[in-house]
């Protein structure tokens, strides 16, 4: 899935370089047959001096993309570049990925107004689709009301009509239109999580789950323990959760990890009333059950899970927050959980 998240911190280090006077590219996946290490939308940027940001593959393509990349900010005009990773005879590095994918390089100039309104939309954390022709660079952005900037006229209608139906586009997609070709790159907020608890064990889940793309906040009635130096580059929500705003935190994911058992039962009560995507709650089923009593649920009152966690025969704080993690990350792409062994295909 494309996310908001990726485009916002690749956003952040083409500017950085800007600053240091660097010509710089966006670099994006267009569309992926077979195996692949990156999805359709995923993105990264590179500098003319080879500063990088992100990556599209294990790091087998990048020094070939810089030399691409290196073209296309000379020539001022985007490159369209095929890679066949099953061939290795070309590329003499037994790549593990055997498929092919199509990346689009774009030379991004910081007086172009067209990337001057995507840097300031995408920001803005809201749905926002970005039209690309294949190979010429024909460009539109789509924002959550319908609204369009860019080469409105050079798109056709159908096209346009594609990229505001997003809500059911879960990565960049092609899509032919007579001869021309178009990818329609959908970006989409993160999913909001709330931990409640500011505890030991809240750190490093806080941490993994923002790596893993997650808008965290954490909500704790304790301004020592709830804060920016515990826990950097997230949200705080310093209150108790019967002083919490239910509408304010609707349609998040939630795990609750308090260690207080009164402080759980109203952060579950909470939880239940803000039209929840997922409540997992820490510690023994029956602890749970007990604490549901109490409030007058249960566990069919709203989409819970206790104890919260795939059986990984996790035991440190560090391991827990995997095994948490990983269970959010089955939930928020649908996916299983099992094994990859015997699969042919990694990606559905």
């Amino acid at each position: 899935m494309s996310r908001i998240q990726e485009a916002r911190e690749v956003i952040k280090n083409i500017k950085k370089a800007w600053e240091h006077n660097k010509k710089t590219s966006l670099l994006m996946i267009t569309e992926v047959r077979g195996s692949a290490y990156r999805q359709p939308g995923a993105k990264m940027m590179i500098a003319d001096d080879g500063q990088m940001f992100g990556t599209l593959s294990g790091g087998c393509l990048e020094n070939d993309l810089f030399e691409w990349s290196k073209e296309a900010i000379r020539n001022n005009t985007p490159i369209t570049r095929q890679y066949d990773l099953s061939e290795n005879d070309l590329w003499s590095l037994g790549i593990g990925c055997k498929g092919s994918l199509e990346v689009m390089i774009m030379p991004i100039d910081p007086q172009d107004g067209f990337w001057q309104r995507a840097f300031s939309l995408i920001p803005k954390n809201e749905p926002l689709s970005m039209v690309l022709e294949i190979p010429s660079g024909v460009r539109v952005l789509v924002d959550q009301n319908g609204d369009s900037w860019g080469d409105i006229d050079e798109v056709p209608k159908e096209i346009h009509r594609i990229a505001r139906e997003r809500k059911q586009r879960t990565r960049a997609e092609v899509i032919s239109h007579g001869s021309r070709r178009f990818v329609i790159d959908t970006m989409k907020p993160s999913e909001r999580l709330i931990i409640a608890g500011a505890g030991h064990d809240a750190i490093p889940l806080a941490s993994v789950a923002k790596g893993v793309g997650y808008d965290v906040t954490i909500l704790d009635p304790r301004k020592d323990f709830n804060n920016n130096f515990r826990f950097p580059d997230v949200s705080h929500m310093v209150a108790e959760p019967n002083e919490a705003d239910s509408m304010l935190l609707s349609d998040c994911s939630w795990v609750i990890m308090n260690h207080q058992q009164n402080r759980d039962e109203a952060t579950i009560e909470l939880a239940l009333k803000s039209n929840p995507r997922f409540i997992g709650v820490l510690g023994p089923l029956s602890r749970t059950e007990e604490m549901l009593t109490n409030i007058g649920a249960s566990l069919s009152s709203g989409p819970l899970h206790a104890p919260i966690g795939l059986d990984l025969g996790a035991e440190t704080i560090e391991e827990v927050a995997i095994s948490i993690i990983s269970e959010l990350m089955m939930i928020r792409s649908g996916s299983s959980g099992s094994p990859l062994h015997g699969r042919t295909k990694i990606h559905a």
